[in-house]
């Protein structure tokens, strides 16, 4: 009887695990020692990074030893996964990001009656935006918990921000600064809204992910 050959020290795939291609050990594709270095980088352990990438950590493993060269598809997913660019997963040098946002830049977005505007530049550790919070909008109501750090400061008007079970009123001037593993909410106390700086840490959160309107992976507040 002629025996196929023995699995690996990672242990067989899951058959739903995205295709890759097998490559030998002098074919190491670049976006090998990227997938390590952005996982070490991220703090991550193999077993949470597969987790959150929807593969075996045995996949995973190959990807970063080389011995399996990832799909397009693939490269998507673990490049959102990462919170970067396929690009940076190849190992591309990118182009010197313009570190000055002129007033006339990118215009207003809106979503769930909140109005921002990117106050800083893509592709960076940290999201830096202008926000507008209505008042007496239903994103007031919802409780967000996401990995990061978050800092805002008041411009115009008076904010509303509840930090677990405290609640602080912030006149214009006033600023937080505080970890977004505690639950919090922010909502206009004033009827004209309130303006706001909003710098936050990304960490793998996306926009949606928030105390900003048009989220979903928020908390209803009981």
């Amino acid at each position: 009887m002629i025996s196929g050959p023995a699995p690996g020290p990672e242990g067989p795939e899951r058959p739903d695990d995205p295709v890759g291609t097998d490559v030998g050990a002098d074919e190491l594709p670049s976006v090998a020692p990227q997938l390590r270095e952005l996982r070490r980088r991220a703090g991550l352990t193999l077993e949470a990074a597969a987790a959150r990438a929807r593969l075996s950590p045995a996949h995973l493993s190959r990807l970063e030893t080389g011995r399996r060269q990832p799909s397009l598809p693939l490269l998507l997913g673990l490049a959102r996964t990462y919170g970067t660019t396929v690009s940076e997963l190849l190992g591309e040098t990118p182009a010197v990001a313009d570190p000055i946002v002129r007033a006339g830049g990118p215009g207003a977005r809106e979503a769930d009656g909140w109005t921002y505007w990117q106050a800083g530049g893509p592709g960076r550790g940290m999201q830096a935006l202008r926000v507008h919070v209505p008042h007496g909008r239903s994103q007031g109501e919802l409780v967000r918990v996401h990995p990061g750090e978050e800092w805002l400061y008041v411009l115009k008007g008076r904010l509303r921000l509840h930090l677990a079970e405290t609640e602080y009123l912030l006149e214009p001037g006033d600023s937080a600064h505080f970890d977004s593993l505690t639950p919090h909410r922010i909502g206009a106390a004033t009827a004209g809204g309130a303006d706001l700086l909003f710098v936050h840490t990304l960490l793998q959160s996306s926009l949606a992910g928030l105390c900003l309107g048009g989220g979903t992976s928020a908390h209803q507040q009981p």
